[in-house]
């Protein structure tokens, strides 16, 4: 957790913490399995890929991505920063695109995204 300092004039500094980012927990057992075998089942028209690439370049790269395709086309993206897992989700409900599904491939993770309508 790191601290910032804050300044209310005249010199008085205080230390604030700042909050650690809120991850969704991860599914139960019953859902993953529910979860999994739809991710299997769906395919996708583009695959973008932004292993190695750190907060917000994965989302910027699957907006870009998204922007260049039909409606109601799927796009797969795959990372490997651990913030994507809430970027991506946060991606999708602020411009309406519709989050398929997550699955993890060792270190990366897969998302597919249906582009909105």
């Amino acid at each position: 957790m790191s601290t910032l300092i804050i300044c209310h004039g005249a010199g008085n500094f205080r230390k604030a913490r700042r909050k650690p980012p809120v991850i969704p927990p991860p599914l139960d057992r019953g859902h993953a399995a529910v979860y999994l075998s739809a991710m299997e089942r769906t395919e996708w028209d583009e695959e973008a890929d932004a292993t190695g690439l750190l907060c917000p370049l994965p989302v910027l790269r699957a907006r870009k991505r998204l922007k260049g395709m039909a409606a109601g086309g799927v796009l797969r993206l795959v990372t490997t920063d651990p913030a994507a897992r809430v970027d991506v989700a946060h991606f999708c409900a602020e411009a309406g695109h519709e989050l398929l599904g997550e699955e993890a491939m060792g270190a990366a993770t897969a998302w597919l995204i249906r582009k909105r309508i």
